[in-house]
């Protein structure tokens, strides 16, 4: 299964991912940060942010296909990119008003279709529980 953890820069991703990954089998995690680092490429134009969604989209794609769960956090700020990384479930943490970065603050467009929405942080047993259904989904 694919899922996507996405909100803006500060809003918990990393957070949320790092305690889920711990609940869910054979599940891979993949942090888009780390990614853009390895491929040195920090363009946060709408070209760039693309190319982002298409190698954290790679990236998923081989766990899948090799038979594992993964989970990737970022930001994916437009329905384009939550679109082109195709993901089976969608998680938005929601808990900032506005990000740090005001170029983000400005294309990133809410969600409208998400399995989990998510408001505030999650108690380790929410979080828990969280994986929970999303293994009996899987």
């Amino acid at each position: 299964m694919k899922i996507l953890i996405c909100g803006l820069p500060g809003a918990g991703k990393t957070w949320l991912a790092e305690r889920l990954v711990k609940h869910i089998d054979n599940c891979a995690w993949y942090n888009a940060d780390v990614i853009r680092g390895a491929a040195n490429d920090w363009d946060f134009s709408p070209e760039g942010r693309m190319r982002q969604a298409n190698r954290m989209k790679t990236f998923a794609d081989f766990e899948v296909s090799n038979g594992r769960s993964v989970i990737c956090d970022f930001v994916a700020p437009t329905k384009e990119t939550r679109d082109q990384f195709n993901p089976k479930l969608v998680i938005w943490v929601d808990t900032l008003e506005k990000g740090r970065f005001e170029d983000t603050n400005k294309m990133f467009q809410r969600p409208e279709n998400v399995d989990h929405h998510i408001t505030e942080y999650l108690s380790d047993g929410d979080i828990a529980a969280l994986a929970q259904e999303i293994m009996n989904n899987v």
